[in-house]
């Protein structure tokens, strides 16, 4: 009978030895959880970082201990005040060129003249543009020549006259590209050369 008085008491120790065991392990492993948790939230941004430091770095500048500080903060506050440069969020794209290999000459409305013009174009999507105009460039190159022919010697003199151009043989390129891919793409067109005779 002894035995079996002093069984019991061994076996509700071990439980309770395994209980705390477990309890304990669960209290540690909730500690360490809130405390990640509250060091991830205490760390800053490498943006917020930076204006921390320039923040410190300006509050030390002033001379002359609190008395010198105050005042400097009194006329920061009437004069100009330094702005925050935000950094971009939006991203930088890569642009991509093609220039036709030849150059495209035809004559000017109303005019004997005629002119002949390398016609480059670029765009920031992917390469898929680029084919797709090395694709369709017989098609492109005729809507390009149907284009220079409704302009006048008027209408492509000067800087201007030539932008007006661009942008006209750039919307007729796009036209193109979305009547047979469905996408155009195409953001500018330059002439690498232009020569009017």
């Amino acid at each position: 009978m002894s035995d079996a008085n002093t069984d019991a008491p061994k076996k509700k120790g071990k439980l309770l030895k395994i209980i705390l065991m477990i309890l304990g392990f669960l209290l540690f492993l909730g500690g360490g959880f809130a405390g990640g948790v509250y060091y991830a939230g205490m760390q800053m941004s490498p943006s917020e970082e930076v204006l921390r430091l320039v923040e410190r770095t300006n509050g030390e500048g002033g001379e002359g201990g609190e008395e010198g500080g105050e005042g400097e903060g009194e006329e920061g506050e009437g004069g100009p005040q330094k702005m925050v440069k935000d950094i971009p969020e939006t991203p930088v794209f890569q642009t991509s060129y093609y220039e036709f290999p030849d150059t495209l000459t035809t004559n000017l409305k109303g005019s004997r003249r005629f002119l002949q013009v390398g016609i480059g174009m670029s765009t920031q999507y992917d390469a898929s543009v680029i084919t797709n105009v090395e694709t369709h460039a017989m098609a492109i190159r005729s809507d390009f020549l149907a284009v220079i022919s409704g302009f006048s010697e008027d209408d492509v003199a000067g800087m201007d006259g030539r932008d007006r151009l661009a942008e006209a043989m750039k919307d007729a390129v796009n036209k193109r590209l979305e009547q047979l891919e469905g996408f155009g793409g195409i953001e500018n067109v330059f002439f690498p050369s232009f020569v009017l005779q």
